[in-house]
């Protein structure tokens, strides 16, 4: 057989498996052909030595925010070249109507196929989209959904409906900001019938049951109003503490028992908790699978929550939402990620410029945290963070495989990805498991200009990323033009 591409003297990194072993990997057709030691090269039409560094999957990287802050044309160039750089291949990214985004409400019919026209051919990895029925007419289009564009995940932001996404804000600025009709009501009674939407469809299409699901960023809206009043007048708490004292702990674990409750009242079998930031949260998290055993709860974190804690000099960089927490929060987290309880691990990407995160501040207050935007980047330093602080606590490669490749990919219906395995497609990245480097936010792709990780030593550095077996980085650059697919989910089984 003649390969397009062989890779030789990779240590293969898979999910669901005990053991890193020397071999070789071919490519043909955008699919992996054969993975053996010794393949022969005479009758490939590409050669890579890989000089033994690690061949983990591409990742599939499944809580982005492309084109939250910047226009999405603009965006997806930008911040698929940082996902390259990180060694992600896959970029699901959540999306809605309102203010941001698009800028513009209405109805998913008219709004999705914007999205689409306006990130075809941007994209350096192959991308997809959740989507967050916003008003009441949305839950009456999610069939649609599915069955023409392949969307099978939907977003609920329990604490919209009161809340600000920066901050405290009125109601009235809250209705404007979702750009709903009027009669309509962002609450519990909404997350309900979403759900209640989300399990029949599971009942009506049992070949996609398992991959149909319902994600939430599990805060409330009236903790965070009171707490935040509390905290803006106490002079003793400023940036990042202050912002984590002003969303507590127990707002997430609240939100998760009234998630898990109308997930149970509703038949809605699949459930995402997103971005657990906490040991409250993960606790509640663990409580509510034991008391509804019957649902498939699915456990986030991001990176940020395991790399930072809040008295990070990162400061206002690194305001997002659920805040950054404690260190004895970020070392609870790496606990339970070590100990099965989290199911994957993202980064929450959100490219937020350095103005939307310091303009209108007081030249001599440069962390004034309450009116900075929420949100940062940090898809490129996905892989290496992960290797670089779990390899200290004793987090298998093979574990790592699962938490940023295949858990994520087969939750949310992206079948063909998350694995080095004849059949699927041809995603992988190199990595230098030894080399150690420092996060300098000039050198990323992103047109963020800063990071919160600005200095961190990491150790684990990508070298080559391939995209269904096109070389799209390598040597410290993005190679070629937007080779990125959409990816109408969920995909046939390899």
């Amino acid at each position: 057989m003649q390969f397009d591409l062989v890779i030789k003297n990779v240590r293969l990194v898979r999910p669901n498996q005990q053991s890193v072993d020397l071999t070789d990997i071919a490519i043909k057709d955008e699919k992996f052909a054969l993975i053996d030691t010794d393949i022969p090269t005479k009758d490939a039409a590409q050669v890579i030595e890989g000089n033994n560094l690690l061949a983990f999957p591409g990742l599939v990287d499944t809580h982005m925010h492309v084109g939250i802050y910047s226009p999405l044309a603009e965006d997806a160039i930008t911040e698929s070249k940082a996902a390259a750089m990180g060694g992600v291949t896959s970029a699901v990214t959540y999306f809605r109507t309102g203010q941001y985004y698009l800028n513009k409400g209405g109805p998913y019919s008219e709004f999705y196929p914007e999205v689409l026209e306006l990130s075809a051919g941007n994209y350096s990895v192959d991308y997809a989209y959740h989507l967050a029925p916003i008003a009441s007419s949305h839950i009456d289009e999610m069939e649609m959904l599915l069955t023409e564009y392949g969307v099978c995940s939907f977003k609920i932001f329990m604490f919209y409906g009161g809340y600000g996404l920066h901050g405290k804000t009125d109601q009235a600025a809250q209705r404007d900001f979702l750009m709903a009709d009027e009669d309509d009501s962002y609450d519990i009674a909404h997350f309900e019938f979403i759900m209640r939407s989300a399990a029949k469809l599971i009942k009506k299409y049992p070949d996609m049951a398992d991959q149909i699901s319902v994600s939430l960023h599990c805060e409330l809206a009236d903790i965070l109003n009171a707490y935040t009043k509390i905290v803006q007048k106490d002079d003793s708490l400023t940036g990042l503490r202050a912002y984590s004292a002003a969303r507590p702990p127990h707002s997430e674990g609240l939100a998760i028992w009234i998630a898990s409750y109308l997930a149970n009242e509703t038949d809605c079998l699949n459930i995402n908790l997103l971005h657990l930031s906490s040991r409250k949260a993960v606790e509640a998290a663990i409580t509510m699978q034991e008391v509804f055993p019957h649902i498939n709860f699915k456990r986030e974190v991001t990176i940020g929550h395991l790399l930072l804690d809040y008295d990070a000099p990162a400061a206002c960089h690194a305001k997002v939402n659920p805040p950054i927490r404690s260190r004895e929060d970020v070392e609870y987290l790496w606990q339970a990620l070590l100990d099965g309880k989290l199911d994957w691990v993202v980064s929450d990407h959100a490219c937020c410029s350095e103005e939307l995160k310091t303009d209108n501040q007081d030249p001599k207050d440069d962390d004034n945290i309450w009116v900075s935007k929420s949100g940062f980047g940090g898809t490129e330093y996905l892989l290496s963070g992960l290797v670089s602080e779990g390899s200290k606590r004793g987090l298998s490669y093979n574990r790592m495989a699962e938490l940023v490749c295949w858990n994520p990919a087969h939750r949310y219906g992206l079948n063909n990805k998350g694995d080095i395995a004849v059949g699927y497609d041809a995603d992988l990245v190199l990595l230098d498991p030894d080399e150690v480097f420092t996060v300098k936010a000039e050198e990323s792709e992103s047109g963020q200009g800063y990071t919160p990780f600005e200095g961190m030593q990491l150790q684990g550095k990508v070298k080559t990323t391939i995209l269904r077996g096109h070389t799209v980085y390598s040597n410290n650059e993005v190679i070629g033009n937007a080779k990125g697919q959409y990816i109408a989910r969920p995909t046939p089984r390899p």
